[in-house]
């Protein structure tokens, strides 16, 4: 039995050694894979030069007559949030999913996010950890009056949109919705990094909510100042 066993065995290897031997690893051709495009331009208002990241859906096409709902992504580059967020809408508004409309995406490339989402702090330990901060007036100008018009001319769009900000990011995200809330329809604020000068957003009110449709509030396991932070906007917010 045990000469049997080996004598298939053996039969087994030269057989598969044959076989592998007669199959060609196949030649082939490599093309770039792109998910979008990128504009680049020189900001009159930030005095530097800007990109922009956009993802469109399957479906678009500028000879069409279909518009649709854009997505800003703070920390927008290729390496940060871009991709990830263009990947999830694009999953959720696959037919079978439904959960939201097709949509266009662009992400905001950094320069220097720590200076364009911070406004100018009296505490000596955010000046110290963002020498460059004070940029969130011109980085709000830089959207309104640059970014959005770009878009708006370029693609077709539906007067809708969204701004998404995580971490400073989530604290420019909440700075815009207190001062300039008209400027986006929803609000995705993630872990915003509202310690920032003595927690002054948490003492101040938005000035008119009337025309935001919904703001969405979320924070990660990120430590107790963190998570109060965010849940303390969010109950400022419902009252």
């Amino acid at each position: 039995m045990r000469t049997l066993l080996l004598a298939t065995f053996t039969v087994f290897c030269i057989a598969k050694t044959a076989f592998a031997q007669q199959v060609e690893i196949p030649s082939s051709t490599t093309a770039p894979f792109s998910i979008g495009e990128t504009h680049t331009f020189q900001s009159s208002i930030l005095a530097e030069e800007r990109k922009l990241n956009v993802y469109l859906p399957a479906s678009y096409s500028p000879d069409s007559a279909t518009t649709y709902p854009v997505i800003y992504v703070l920390d927008g580059s290729r390496g940060e949030d871009f991709i990830h967020v263009a990947g999830l809408v694009q999953f959720l508004s696959f037919s079978w999913i439904d959960i939201m409309p097709e949509s266009i995406v662009v992400g905001i490339a950094n320069v220097d996010r720590k200076r364009d989402f911070t406004s100018p702090s009296n505490n000596e330990e955010d000046n110290k950890y963002v020498p460059t901060n004070g940029g969130a007036g011109a980085f709000t100008l830089f959207l309104r009056d640059e970014v959005q018009p770009l878009i708006d001319k370029t693609y077709n769009v539906t007067d809708e949109s969204s701004l998404i900000g995580q971490s400073l990011g989530g604290l420019f995200a909440t700075e815009i919705l207190y001062i300039e809330p008209s400027l986006f329809d929803r609000y995705f604020i993630v872990s915003p990094s509202l310690y920032w000068n003595d927690e002054s957003l948490l003492g101040a009110s938005p000035i008119n909510l009337d025309n935001v449709k919904s703001v969405h509030i979320a924070v990660g396991a990120e430590g107790d100042v963190m998570e109060r932070v965010a849940r303390e906007l969010h109950v400022k917010l419902l009252a």
